[in-house]
């Protein structure tokens, strides 16, 4: 029997996968919500890529209401996102309209999924990012849409956000974190200062367990040197 109930927006790419299988180790449900199924969890939602914000977020919920069948869940976990660069002199719109989508659109259907099925007392994870805290010339739509994250984490965590009572609603903020991609794209950089995915997924296990938890709307920012990761709450 499963110990509690998770679900990954996100969970093919590197950081989600690393959370599917962390929680299934660890004797969890896991439904996986992502453009490709992930086959280490327990129910795939594959979300229609062409379809609008609204028809996304109708496919998600419903789908994911079928698989439960009245069950609720301990945590919503959204690691869905990517990365684009330019400035205002280089496709602004069009990178800007990517990073929309990839991060502003799953962090709003996984706050819906949120409402509708997390338990009291669950956790709401959504992935910002420390970079967009101050201008960002290099990739502006990035910043955008990740400064849109942390906005929206913080009138989440507020009174009558709608999410259910006692809930967690926080963003973590990494730096850089240690995944195959970015190691190969770069390959000079100090390791030491990445953090590591399991470090990742392990703290939001004990934030779902109501473990060393942040205020509610928190911005945590995850700081690595040496190997060591620091928790910077906003």
């Amino acid at each position: 029997m499963a110990t509690s109930r998770i679900v990954v927006y996100g969970g093919r790419g590197a950081l989600g996968a690393a959370c599917v299988n962390h929680f299934k180790q660890a004797n969890c449900w896991v439904a996986s919500i992502d453009l490709n199924p992930n086959e280490n969890a327990d129910v795939n939602i594959t979300v229609p890529k062409d379809a609008s914000w609204l028809q996304q977020e109708e496919h998600v919920v419903k789908e994911l209401g079928t698989a439960l069948q009245g069950q609720k869940v301990n945590a919503v976990i959204c690691v869905a996102g990517g990365w684009a660069g330019g400035n205002a002199a280089k496709e602004l719109s069009k990178q800007a309209d990517l990073m929309w989508r990839q991060s502003v659109w799953s962090s709003t259907i996984a706050a819906s999924l949120a409402a509708t099925y997390l338990t009291p007392g669950g956790l709401l994870a959504l992935t910002g990012a420390k970079a967009a805290l101050e201008g960002t010339p290099g990739m502006i739509g990035y910043g955008m849409a990740k400064a849109a994250v942390h906005q929206l984490t913080k009138s989440l965590g507020s009174k009558d956000s709608g999410l259910p009572e006692n809930s967690l609603a926080v963003a973590i903020m990494p730096v850089t974190l240690d995944t195959e991609m970015n190691r190969k794209w770069m390959p000079k950089a100090d390791f030491g200062t990445w953090t590591p995915l399991t470090f990742v997924a392990q703290l939001f296990d004990k934030w779902m367990k109501g473990e060393e938890r942040p205020a509610s709307g928190s911005l945590v920012a995850l700081v690595t040197k040496d190997n060591v990761t620091e928790l910077i709450v906003q």
